[in-house]
């Protein structure tokens, strides 16, 4: 951080970082028009009053005005403020108050589903302490041969393994990353290369991919899976999650290779050298320690609970991660301490989750979010079409929505609640848990642009591939996934009664 000079000059406008973002200034803007509309009949005015705090969170969140951190303090305080002197829905001649709106901003606070992303951080924390992470990456590494088609399958190898015990994306990538850069250098190929453009964007489409196909394996899947519980009073377990998501996980890897050689060909098929690289690193590393066997212990036993939830056991998978969790940090058991992760878990991730919980949860409250989904149906022509219509409808428009989105977190905070007030307020027998645990996977669609998911930007930091390069790749990708799910609505899914 720069600091200021004592023998600053005096100037007639002060300096540019001192200046209130255009985007903070039109969050603002785009909330008082929204306060300043005709209230509806039908819309309670604290309604009307979450619908103008949407609106402001969706501007400053698209156009990243303030941080996350930041924005979400400033919506918890918005709530506070503008619910708290609104009159309640029960009672018009009784206001909220100030104490029970901000205990409404704070309700995601004391949801299940922000303690297991924060236990999921914690084991995240606990693979990069203690290495495991890079050591399971190196090992699943030298299982492939060297030849370029293999090494790009050994990407996706990579990103499953990972999925199944990092429960975050951002934490596999950054795993991940400076290995296939090793890799890269061991081969001799130039940086600029499609070789090593291939292997980076493997690396963060194939993330995404399989955020897809893993309950866990992405922050935003389980605030999908809090909302299912706040909204619908019921979710999808672990299980059948990867039943449904994993099949088309897989289709998708084998396509994601498929287009990165035919719109990247390598130059050269086969890279001498490559797996006895990957081998001398593994041996860098010496023997597995104690607090790597403990640590795959705990998560092959996670890995076990969650799988087997509602079939063998009636654990939920919030209870059975704070128990590997209580394993991890226990004395002379455990493999860590709270001082030695506490600095590794990204605190910021737990405070945006937690008010985008409430986020959602008070849109509901409020009767904002079913005022709004029922606008949507009147409007749209929902009401008279069939469900895979329905979901082909909504799975676009979160496809385009998701260009204007750097989180797929914020997405989901900001969307995914009026669209299940959507599919509520739709008429028709269809499953509305199944729809709404597929319009999730959608979320995970950060395939176009690098700033649409954090594990591409950290893979575009290795300046291996251009954005054009990505693009190139991503937009196929997109199209042929958008159309598998389709497929997968029409037979796979409508099988399994998710539709």
């Amino acid at each position: 951080m720069n600091t200021p000079s004592t023998t600053a000059l005096p100037s007639a406008s002060p300096p540019a970082r001192h200046k209130i973002p255009i985007g903070l200034i039109a969050g603002i803007v785009a909330m008082i028009i929204v306060l300043m509309l005709p209230l509806p009949a039908d819309l309670p005015p604290a309604g009307q009053r979450m619908l103008a705090i949407l609106a402001f969170a969706v501007v400053v969140w698209v156009t990243e005005a303030v941080s996350y951190e930041a924005s979400a303090i400033m919506i918890t305080t918005l709530m506070a403020f503008l619910i708290g002197t609104a009159p309640t829905v029960k009672d018009p001649t009784v206001l909220y108050g100030t104490s029970a709106a901000i205990s409404m901003a704070l309700t995601g606070f004391a949801n299940s589903a922000l303690a297991l992303v924060t236990g999921a951080l914690f084991i995240a924390a606990a693979m990069t302490y203690t290495g495991l992470d890079r050591r399971i990456a190196l090992v699943t590494l030298t299982k492939v041969g060297t030849s370029t088609y293999r090494i790009l399958i050994g990407c996706i190898a990579v990103t499953i393994v990972l999925s199944l015990v990092v429960p975050s994306a951002t934490a596999r990538s950054a795993a991940v990353v400076p290995i296939m850069m090793g890799v890269i250098a061991a081969f001799g190929v130039d940086k600029r290369s499609n070789i090593a453009a291939g292997i980076m964007i493997i690396v963060a489409q194939a993330t995404s991919i399989w955020n897809v196909g893993i309950q866990t394996a992405a922050a935003q899947n389980l605030l999908t899976v809090g909302f299912m519980e706040k909204m619908l009073g019921e979710r999808v377990a672990w299980s059948d999650w990867l039943i449904a998501g994993a099949p088309w996980a897989v289709i998708m890897s084998a396509v994601l290779i498929f287009l990165v050689v035919k719109l990247l060909p390598p130059e050269s098929n086969n890279i001498a050298g490559g797996k006895e690289a990957v081998e001398k690193s593994l041996r860098e590393l010496g023997p597995m320690t104690a607090p790597q066997k403990r640590l795959m212990a705990v998560s092959i036993m996670l890995l076990l609970f969650w799988s087997t939830e509602g079939k063998l056991h009636r654990f939920d998978t919030t209870s059975t991660t704070y128990f590997g969790l209580v394993l991890l940090l226990l004395p002379r058991i455990g493999v860590m301490t709270w001082k030695d992760v506490q600095s590794r878990i990204p605190w910021g991730t737990v405070i945006v989750f937690g008010v985008g919980i409430s986020l959602g949860t008070a849109l509901l409250t409020t009767q904002a979010g079913q005022w709004l989904g029922a606008q949507v149906v009147a409007n749209t022509g929902l009401d008279h079409v069939g469900p895979l219509a329905i979901f082909a409808i909504l799975a676009a428009f979160l496809i385009i929505i998701h260009l204007g989105f750097a989180s797929a977190t914020a997405l989901t905070s900001a969307m995914l609640p009026i669209l299940i007030s959507v599919l509520a307020t739709l008429p028709g027998d269809f499953n509305r848990l199944g729809m709404t645990m597929l319009l999730g996977f959608v979320v995970s669609y950060g395939f176009i642009l690098p700033i649409n998911a954090p594990q591409n930007m950290v893979c575009l930091g290795t300046e291996t591939f251009t954005a054009k390069q990505f693009a190139k790749v991503g937009i196929v990708i997109t199209i042929v996934g958008y159309l598998l799910m389709l497929g997968f609505g029409m037979t796979y899914w409508r099988w399994l009664g998710w539709l």
